[in-house]
């Protein structure tokens, strides 16, 4: 079964333009709490690093791209964002890891709730011990 989870995000537009809405429970698997985007990353920076015990996101490269990698505690795959109409379904209890950023990249992440630290995974042994017993 693979980690890749993604979204057709179906846009709307004529000669002005385009244009995608994102509803919850709708084009949204989930609702709606919290919407973040990270930009301007510097070359050779990564991010992510880290897990959720209770957090569904969609995550849509706006511009640009980056490479995601997305670890269960059994197997890793690789999935690269890079257009504004794909949105990758990221679950709980997936490890996730982002690289290769360009430097136009903004990467709009949608969450199912609202920020709590508590509900990181931030240490990959700990993540892996959770996962697999």
């Amino acid at each position: 079964m693979s980690l890749i989870k993604t979204i057709s995000l179906k846009p709307l537009g004529d000669e002005r333009g385009s244009l995608i809405a994102l509803e919850g429970n709708k084009n949204v698997p989930f609702n709606i709490k919290r919407v973040y985007y990270i930009f301007n990353t510097q070359q050779g920076v990564a991010r992510g690093f880290h897990a959720h015990r209770n957090l569904k996101q969609l995550a849509v490269c706006v511009t640009g791209s980056c490479r995601f990698i997305l670890d269960n505690g059994k197997q890793r795959e690789t999935i690269r964002l890079d257009n504004a109409t794909k949105g990758l379904l990221l679950e709980d209890l997936i490890w996730r890891e982002m690289h290769d950023f360009t430097p136009d990249c903004v990467l709009m992440i949608l969450a199912s709730e609202y920020y709590d630290e508590t509900d990181y995974i931030r240490d990959y042994a700990t993540f892996y011990e959770l996962v697999n017993g």
